[in-house]
C-alpha cells in the first residue's frame, strides 16, 4: 500500500505521517529532508543558492541516503548524519531555492521513485507526492490549516529544539514558501483526486484518527475462516 500526505509546511503533515506510518508498520518517507539535505549542504559548501546550475551538480554529486524506519528518518549526506542540521530555520529559508529549480527536483523525483520501487508499500509526505511522485498511490491526502496557526506550530517546534526565532520571521518563511510550493500539491484540491483535511482546529492525534479512518476503510478485511 502507498499512502501520500501532501499539503504545505506546519498542517502537520510530516508528524501524522510519521505517527501512521508507525501504527500501520510501514516504513516512513519524509521527501522534504531531501530538499532540505541539498540546501544545508549547499549553505555549508557556500554554493550560491542563485546559481541554479551550481544546485543541480551539487545534487548529482551528493550521496543521499535515508533510513525510512517507520517512526524516523535519518538522512546522510555523504555519509554525515545530518537528521537534526536539516531542521533549522536557515535551513527552512534556503529550502525554498533549491526546491524551485526543475532539473534538480526532476533528479529528486526519481530517486523518490527508485526508494519507493524499494520500499513497496510506505506512507510518504512532501509537496507534490501524489501530484506527480505517486500518482497511482493507493490513497491520497491534502493537509490544510490556517497560515497563522501553521507558523505558531512551526515556532514551537524551533523554540523546542533552542532555534532563537520569532514569530513575525517564521510567519514570513511560510507565507513565501507558500508562494512558492502551493502549485506542487494544487492538482489534488480538485474533486475526487485527494481527500483533503483542514487541520487547523485539530490535535495531532484527531488528524491521525481521521487519517486511519480513511485507510482502515479502503483495507481489505481479512475473510472470516470457513466454519461448515
Amino acid at each position: 500500500m502507498v499512502i501520500t500526505i501532501d499539503g504545505p509546511a506546519g498542517s502537520g503533515k510530516s508528524t501524522a505521517a510519521r505517527k501512521v506510518a508507525a501504527r500501520l508498520e510501514l516504513p516512513y518517507l519524509d521527501t522534504g529532508a531531501m530538499y532540505r539535505a541539498i540546501a544545508h549542504v549547499a549553505l555549508i559548501r557556500g554554493v550560491s543558492l542563485e546559481d541554479e546550475q551550481a544546485l543541480v551538480e551539487l545534487t548529482r554529486r551528493t550521496r543521499l541516503e535515508l533510513d525510512c524506519g517507520p517512526t524516523h528518518v535519518r538522512v546522510r549526506a555523504d555519509g554525515h548524519d545530518i537528521s537534526e542540521a536539516v531542521r533549522s530555520l536557515k535551513v527552512s529559508q534556503a529550502t525554498g531555492a533549491v526546491a524551485r529549480v526543475q532539473a534538480l527536483r526532476d533528479l529528486m523525483v526519481a530517486e523518490q521513485k527508485r526508494l519507493g520501487r524499494r520500499l513497496g508499500s510506505f506512507v510518504t509526505e512532501g509537496r507534490d507526492q501524489g501530484s506527480v511522485v505517486f500518482p497511482n498511490a493507493d490513497l491520497k491526502f491534502v493537509l490544510e490549516a490556517d497560515l497563522e496557526k501553521r507558523a505558531l506550530r512551526r515556532l514551537r517546534d524551533l523554540q523546542v529544539d533552542g532555534e532563537e526565532v520569532d514569530f513575525k520571521e517564521v510567519l514570513d518563511n511560510l507565507k513565501t514558501r507558500d508562494a512558492n510550493d502551493s502549485v506542487q500539491w494544487s492538482p489534488l484540491l480538485e474533486p475526487d483526486a485527494a481527500i483533503v483535511i483542514d487541520t487547523s482546529d485539530l490535535s495531532i492525534a484527531e488528524v491521525v484518527d481521521c487519517l486511519l479512518g480513511h485507510i482502515q476503510a479502503v483495507i481489505p478485511k481479512p475473510k472470516e475462516p470457513d466454519r461448515t
